[in-house]
């Protein structure tokens, strides 16, 4: 992706960097912000040497449908549909500056509404409940190029490794892989080539995950445009939803990443899973564009 950096406005720029589980984001407030570039700027903030140093950006803007809208990119620049993680960062960040004085919120993405319940602790919000809304199995409405209707526990050639895999789309699309030993995986190589799989027309999320127990498991991900990030929300729901498809674990259980734990549940009734973890401020300041 080729972008010109001298578009973006000369100009102090306030901002804010909040994680969920170790993934981390820079957060415009667009009420007092305006961003013209965000693909060009997400990639001057993410550098960790250069820039801020995040996972990518994520811009806090009104919505016409929903009580506030969401956009997030990631550090190379592309925007994603989905961040389970941002999304409750985004919670607490409404809450937290008085924006809202609801608990349960709507909130606008590119996936899709979602319906976000907040948790505040002596005025400040620590944990946040998301529903994230129903899987999607249909493999060319993942998307993914697959013979059958599905793709569930099927080996797969990606030279030289084969694994088996289950595909799962919470808004943007997952391959999540169940094995041992994620811990000595070369998730730069592996995690690159899957990602880049002329399988997965626009790219692919890759999970590796180790089951510990039927309601514990935990993961690595390497997240399309980001590489390697400490966690992953809508993949911690789709290794959720493909464990149980691959009867692993129970629909309620804990996911462990790399920067915390994740309570999931899929339930059965309405279909839709439920993502509940911390949204925790870092620090905030002014940078100059």
């Amino acid at each position: 992706m080729q972008l010109n950096y001298r578009y973006i406005r000369s100009k102090n720029m306030k901002f804010i960097k909040m994680h969920g589980a170790g993934n981390d984001y820079v957060y415009i407030d667009c009420f007092k912000e305006k961003v013209d570039h965000p693909e060009a700027l997400a990639i001057k903030v993410s550098d960790r040497h250069k820039g801020i140093g995040s996972d990518g950006l994520v811009l806090i803007m009104p919505s016409d449908t929903c009580d506030f809208r969401m956009r997030m990119f990631n550090l190379d620049g592309s925007e994603a549909q989905m961040c389970g993680n941002a999304s409750r960062c985004v919670g607490k960040y409404v809450y937290d500056k008085g924006y809202t004085t609801k608990q349960k919120i709507t909130l606008e993405t590119k996936a899709g509404i979602k319906i976000l319940e907040l948790f505040p602790v002596n005025g400040l919000v620590e944990k946040v409940k998301v529903d994230m809304g129903e899987p999607v199995l249909i493999a060319k409405e993942i998307p993914v190029r697959w013979k059958d209707e599905k793709l569930i526990n099927q080996v797969i050639d990606f030279e030289p490794e084969k694994y088996a895999v289950t595909c799962v789309s919470m808004g943007n699309p997952h391959a999540i892989i169940f094995t041992e030993g994620i811990d000595r995986l070369d998730l730069e190589k592996i995690g690159k080539k899957i990602e880049n799989h002329p399988m997965f027309p626009e790219k692919v999320n890759v999970e590796f995950v180790e089951i510990l127990s039927p309601t514990h498991a935990r993961m690595r991900v390497w997240e399309r445009g980001s590489g390697e990030t400490q966690a992953c929300g809508t993949g911690a729901c789709a290794v959720q939803v493909a464990a149980v498809l691959n009867n692993k674990l129970e629909n309620k259980s804990t996911i462990s990443l790399l920067g915390g734990d994740l309570e999931l549940e899929w339930n059965k009734e309405n279909n839709h899973v439920y993502m509940t973890g911390e949204a925790v401020e870092v620090f905030n300041g002014s940078y100059e564009l």
